[in-house]
């Protein structure tokens, strides 16, 4: 397993802070993203359209807790009706049965859990992004499909 730590500047746009790009360039897949910036649908909706082991790659960059899932939906109109810690089992469970075995997930977020190896993953790379000042640090997991 690989580890790394490259400060960077935050960005809500996570995907456009460069070690993270890189990253996500380095794994060269097909992804899919349920979650883009502006969210305009619900996670569960979007990953319902594709087929069992059908996506080579998901890029998992939820809201990182309860109080920015509410924020970021509703500054967009949307109402959701979980925020619990559910959800994110929901989208979890979701992901690990669109990508194709030996499909690669890419999470993003305040922990390296991921999607875990109950639901068949196993941890490859995860990379330590600090933002300094009073910003969380962006933990990003990368796991492959077994």
């Amino acid at each position: 397993m690989k580890f790394s730590r490259v400060w960077a500047m935050p960005n809500k746009e996570t995907f456009t802070i460069k070690p993270i790009k890189e990253i996500i360039e380095r794994y060269r897949c097909v992804w899919v993203d349920p979650f883009p910036y502006p969210y305009r649908e619900d996670a569960i909706l979007y990953l319902s359209r594709f087929k069992d082991s059908s996506v080579e790659g998901v890029l998992f960059d939820p809201p990182y807790s309860p109080r920015q899932l509410k924020e970021c939906y509703e500054s967009q109109g949307m109402v959701l009706h979980d925020t619990t810690s559910g959800v994110w089992k929901q989208w979890k469970d979701e992901i690990a049965r669109v990508i194709k075995p030996f499909g690669v997930c890419l999470s993003c977020g305040w922990s390296t859990q991921g999607l875990g190896k109950n639901r068949g993953f196993e941890i490859v790379e995860i990379l330590i992004v600090p933002h300094g000042g009073n910003h969380n640090d962006t933990l990003v997991t990368v796991e492959r499909k077994l």
